[in-house]
């Protein structure tokens, strides 16, 4: 399995900061952001990982990590053109792929734990998160084990459970990124790609435990850098 660190977007929720430096390598209490999902996928014992980055700052991820070597990985990069949403920046990632299986994570989305892997097969697999404002996020709707759609930042929600920033998708996820249309907002949304494979009974989920928040907003930064720092205290 490959990962993929998706680290795009023009970071407008965090101006001004993100006029001078990409959102990622933002600090989160005593690391870059990029850290925490780059730390995720070595934990999970993956060797090859690529970041996908937007224009403008793509150089400064190279300068931070290098080739990968001191962290015991190999490192590529991409560039994604164009501000088109999750989706368009991971069709960028196919060559990369090469027919393996993937694990996705936004580079925003900073977890407590580590993830449930080793069982994945096929399909896609989402990772759920009980939230106080859903609406802010992809939104699953369950039956039982499964879920059977998902609606991206809905008005009104029908659960509690968001879509976190992590996924597992097999081979062909490109093909269904090739069949997708531009959504209202402008954006190839990675929700769509779910809904295809909820329709071809091939996603489960897992709920994840421990705190997950996105860092996308000063808000969330700020809340995601005070975890991190008591995180940190509780350690010593």
């Amino acid at each position: 399995m490959k990962g993929i660190i998706l680290a795009g977007g023009k970071g407008t929720r965090l101006l001004p900061m993100t006029k001078i430096t990409n959102k990622h390598l933002l600090p989160i209490y005593n690391e870059p952001m990029i850290m925490f999902p780059l730390k995720r996928l070595i934990n999970l014992g993956i060797k090859d990982i690529m970041i996908v980055s937007g224009k403008g700052h793509a150089g400064h991820f190279l300068e931070l990590l290098g080739s990968g070597h001191e962290l015991g990985i190999r490192l590529s990069y991409s560039v994604q053109e164009e501000s088109l949403g999750i989706a368009d920046a991971l069709k960028i990632t196919e060559d990369f792929a090469d027919g393996e299986k993937i694990a996705v994570i936004l580079g925003d989305n900073i977890y407590e734990n580590d993830f449930e892997i080793k069982d994945f097969k096929e399909g896609a697999r989402i990772f759920l998160k009980e939230v106080n404002n859903p609406n802010r996020f992809g939104v699953a709707t369950l039956n039982g084990n499964k879920v059977i759609k998902i609606i991206e930042k809905p008005t009104n929600p029908e659960t509690n459970y968001a879509v976190t920033g992590f996924y597992l998708f097999d081979e062909t996820v490109y093909d269904k990124i090739r069949k997708l249309k531009i959504s209202d907002r402008g954006e190839y949304e990675i929700t769509d790609i779910n809904n295809m494979y909820i329709k071809e009974n091939k996603l489960d989920y897992k709920k994840i435990e421990g705190f997950w928040s996105d860092a996308g907003t000063i808000e969330s930064l700020f809340i995601a850098s005070e975890f991190i720092r008591n995180h940190e205290k509780r350690k010593m």
